[in-house]
């Protein structure tokens, strides 16, 4: 099962755990395929570095060399625009470069869209409700 993860559930998972960090760790354990441009990998680090400075120190849930070197990094061909916030449109780009069935996100705008083609745009505990559909289906 190949998926995007937004920024802000990759955040959420580092940061506080909880749904967000069982899908990281799927991501880590490889039971989930995460793609992810240089592009988004770049947004990742530069959100999560701003927030330990502003908020000093705080304790990570994962570490972020292992779970960016269990993504699959490709190059962005597509150039989609269809976002009310024009930095969401990498995510679309990405899931469309990288042929995945899901973008996972907590963002409005993303998530007011629900589909791209066949790229479905669901939140994490949507996420988590067709991955055990399908876990238990074989």
């Amino acid at each position: 099962m190949r998926i995007v993860i937004d920024t802000n559930v990759i955040v959420s998972g580092i940061f506080f755990g909880g749904r967000p960090g069982d899908l990281l760790q799927l991501v880590l354990t490889r039971q989930v395929e995460a793609i992810a441009t240089s592009q988004i990998l770049a947004e990742y680090q530069a959100t999560i570095h701003c927030l330990l400075k502003r908020y000093g120190g705080t304790h990570l849930h994962f570490s972020m060399l292992p779970l960016f070197t269990a993504m699959e990094v490709i190059p962005q061909t597509e150039s989609i625009k269809i976002c009310r916030d024009p930095d969401d449109d990498k995510f679309i780009s990405c899931a469309v470069d990288g042929r995945c069935i899901y973008i996972v996100s907590g963002d409005k705008d993303l998530l007011s869209l629900g589909q791209y083609g066949d790229v479905e745009i669901l939140t994490v505990t949507q996420f988590f409700e067709k991955y055990k559909e399908i876990e238990n289906n074989g």
